[in-house]
């Protein structure tokens, strides 16, 4: 058996991030309200189901994504928040065009849906699926407002931990920068350990300026052709300016 190369970022794992766990049951819960109060020759049966699959889904992709492109990444997680406020609205939009009341946050139905997701200290796996089995009083009850209010709660709660989660993305990606940096910096660090003389302790900006122009050298990867994977000097003025110089220039 094969073992599988070291990544630069961890990638997947996305089953125990609890925004994921939280969007499944919201995307289960979703297809049994749909199938139960939703007409299947409607358009919005459809749309909500495929939102709350959305969410679910581009949680588990931006997860996977990961160990490539923090932006992928990113912009997946954003498009998971995107389609669960899209079917928040459409729950909304069921119970006032049906004059059904909607539960305030203070609700103590509210707060019953909110208190079986709330633990002392988050536990490193839920996937033993108790915590579903804890909803389904509520996501399978006969009184559709019932229903959509849980579902309502449930993704206001996924929304919170999306937020936190696209928080800690922006910071990580501030901080430590995207692939293309962590791999630059990896490729030089793998010089300096086969080749002394190489400067691996180079930061990214040099004090090397343009020949052309006289802005600041960025240490930049060819991503094409021959030298793909290479690392050489290029213009901060780029696309302004176009200039570079061989990564090896001092």
């Amino acid at each position: 058996m094969t073992n599988r190369p070291a990544t630069l970022r961890p990638s997947g794992g996305y089953r125990r991030l609890r925004s994921f766990q939280v969007a499944e049951i919201i995307y289960d819960g979703t297809v049994s309200f749909c199938n139960r109060f939703v007409s299947k020759r409607s358009r919005t049966h459809d749309q909500m189901v495929q939102a709350a699959r959305s969410g679910r889904q581009n949680i588990a992709e931006g997860s996977r994504a990961s160990a490539t492109s923090s932006q992928t990444e990113l912009r997946l997680v954003n498009v998971a928040r995107a389609s669960l406020d899209e079917l928040l609205l459409d729950y909304e939009d069921f119970l006032r065009q049906r004059g059904l009341p909607q539960w305030g946050k203070d609700d103590p139905q509210s707060r019953s849906v909110r208190a079986v997701g709330r633990f002392p200290t988050d536990p490193p796996d839920r996937t033993d699926r108790s915590e579903v089995k804890a909803y389904h009083p509520w996501l399978t009850h006969i009184d559709p407002a019932i229903a959509a209010n849980a579902l309502i709660c449930l993704i206001h709660q996924a929304n919170y931990l999306l937020d936190r989660q696209i928080a800690s993305l922006e910071r990580q990606f501030i901080e430590e920068g995207g692939y293309s940096e962590r791999l630059a910096a990896a490729r030089r660090e793998n010089r300096g350990k086969q080749d002394p003389a190489y400067p691996s302790d180079r930061t990214d900006r040099s004090d090397l300026s343009c020949p052309a122009c006289g802005k600041p050298m960025v240490l930049r990867m060819a991503r094409k052709g021959p030298n793909a994977g290479a690392a050489f000097w290029g213009c901060s003025g780029y696309p302004g300016c176009r200039a570079t110089m061989p990564a090896e220039t001092k």
